[in-house]
């Protein structure tokens, strides 16, 4: 059914293709696992889950599932939207490093839109029931026609379902200490793609807890706002275990202070702050009530902006 298979990327234990469906006539994206862990039981399930969680949730900022299927030569498989365009990460490492053309393609009043947009797929699933767990640049994906779409839900949380992920800061951690504990935590400014995932994560996601709900999700989405303000990680340290000890204890300045020529408002700053405290309890209680304020502020600092 599929031809012209090109591979567009690979994990540990999955690789993304695109391929021509020929029955439709329309390119795909085709997720499956590698050759030698076709037959592993565990990531034959863990994949079908991430499949059917994804294709549960219908909305314009996650990614259509066309079809899922357990084929003789590739084992389980599933295709999906075929989207173009890059994900947020690498734009905010190139305005990093002032790069012109993105300083124009991404002004601060549109970096605040692609964060409520990815919060308005959030609120989505969480009105169904499903945490993403894993909210980071790299996983919000920006489209060559405007779109906003969140990948990647592949550790997500199904309310009322087991959950068949190992605790997300054990699937994060690298196997070696050492250099390999610098390749998480590179810097905007440095080189190469890192996995990210320690940076974004909850307290009570370090802690291991059980009954995390959708304000984890609310508190990655607020270092991504950080990061995409600053341009700097508000929690890095020196290795994980620093970042960790960061994310539950450390009192960061607020993004304004940190990057004092961006023209961050100080309505700006209160936002990030409290989708960031340590306790779910004191941050915005529902994903929604974030929107609300994302949507304001970004709409004050489009007004201030050059045109």
């Amino acid at each position: 059914r599929y031809s012209n298979i090109r591979e567009m990327a690979r994990g540990a234990t999955a690789q993304l293709r695109s391929g021509f469906d020929t029955v439709v006539g329309r390119t795909v994206a085709i997720k499956s696992l590698l050759p030698e862990q076709m037959h592993n039981r565990v990531e034959r399930r863990r994949l079908l889950r991430e499949a059917r969680v994804t294709a549960q949730l219908q909305h314009p900022g996650t990614v259509p599932v066309y079809e899922i299927a357990d084929d003789d030569y590739w084992g389980i498989y599933f295709t999906m939207k075929r989207i173009s365009g890059e994900n947020l990460f690498e734009a905010l490492k190139r305005i990093a490093r002032q790069d012109q053309r993105t300083l124009e393609a991404y002004p601060l009043s549109r970096r605040l839109d692609i964060v409520a947009d990815t919060c308005q797929a959030l609120a989505y699933a969480h009105a169904r029931g499903v945490i993403h767990r894993d909210v980071k640049p790299e996983n919000i994906w920006v489209g060559n026609f405007g779109e906003v779409v969140l990948l990647d839900w592949g550790v997500a949380k199904v309310w009322g379902h087991p959950d068949d992920n190992e605790p997300v800061r054990h699937s994060s951690l690298p196997v070696r200490k050492g250099q390999e504990d610098e390749s998480q935590l590179r810097t905007l400014t440095g080189h190469g793609q890192r996995p990210g995932t320690p940076l974004y994560m909850s307290p009570e996601q370090i802690d291991g807890q059980r009954g995390i709900d959708e304000r984890t999700d609310i508190f990655s989405v607020g270092v991504v706002l950080y990061e995409a303000l600053a341009l700097r990680e508000p929690f890095r340290g020196a290795n994980i275990d620093e970042t960790f000890r960061n994310i539950k204890h450390a009192e960061v300045a607020p993004p304004s202070e940190r990057a004092p020529d961006a023209g961050i408002p100080p309505e700006l700053d209160a936002v990030v702050m409290k989708a960031m405290q340590k306790k779910p309890a004191q941050r915005f209680q529902t994903m929604r009530e974030l929107i609300q304020e994302l949507r304001a502020a970004s709409r004050a600092v489009a007004v201030a902006e050059p045109h």
